[in-house]
C-alpha cells in the first residue's frame, strides 16, 4: 500500500510490525461492513470509543466492532463512577480524529486505555489507522510498545 496515515508512520518510525489494509475503494461505512469487506472475522476488528467520566477525564475504549460499550463495566474499568460517550463535534478537538477515522495511536494527547479482553483470543487485531479507509492490523505485545492500555471485559454480551 503506497498510502501511509499518520498511524502508520508512527509505527513505522518506531520500527513496529503491523500489516496495513485498505478498503478506501469500498462502501464499507459501519465497523461490521470493514470486517466484511476485508474478508475479516468482525470480533477481531476493533472500533476505537471515547468517552467521558464524571471527573471530567477522557477515556478511550477499543471494542470488537458488532459490539457495544456496556458503559457500567467500561466505569469500573477505570476506576469512574460513570461514562458517557462523547459527543460527535468533541472528537476533532480531543483527539484529532474525526468519527469512523478514529485511532488509539495518535490522539492529540495520552489517555487512558482499555480494549475488551476478548482481544487477548486473537493473534493480532485491527483497528483504524487514523482515516476512514484505512485499518492497521497488529499483536497486542506490539500495540503495548506505541500505546499504554488495560484489558477488561467492557462490552455488553449476552
Amino acid at each position: 500500500m503506497a498510502y501511509k496515515t499518520n498511524v502508520m508512520r508512527i509505527l513505522d518510525k518506531m520500527r513496529l510490525e503491523y500489516k496495513s489494509h485498505s478498503y478506501a475503494d469500498t462502501n464499507a461505512i459501519s465497523g461490521i461492513d470493514v470486517a466484511k469487506v476485508l474478508n475479516q472475522n468482525p470480533d477481531r476488528v476493533f472500533k476505537t470509543l471515547v468517552t467521558i467520566g464524571k471527573s471530567k477525564n477522557y477515556y478511550v475504549f477499543m471494542i470488537p466492532v458488532a459490539e457495544e460499550l456496556d458503559l457500567k463495566k467500561a466505569a469500573e474499568s477505570v476506576n469512574e463512577k460513570s461514562v458517557e460517550m462523547i459527543k460527535s463535534k468533541d472528537l476533532l478537538p480531543v483527539t484529532g480524529y474525526i468519527h469512523g477515522g478514529c485511532s488509539p495511536i495518535g490522539m492529540k494527547k495520552s489517555f487512558v486505555t482499555t480494549i475488551d479482553a476478548s482481544a487477548a483470543n486473537f493473534d493480532t487485531i485491527m483497528f483504524s489507522a487514523g482515516k476512514i479507509g484505512y485499518q492497521v492490523e497488529m499483536s497486542l505485545e506490539e500495540l503495548k510498545k506505541v500505546i499504554k492500555y488495560n484489558l477488561a471485559d467492557i462490552t455488553c454480551r449476552k
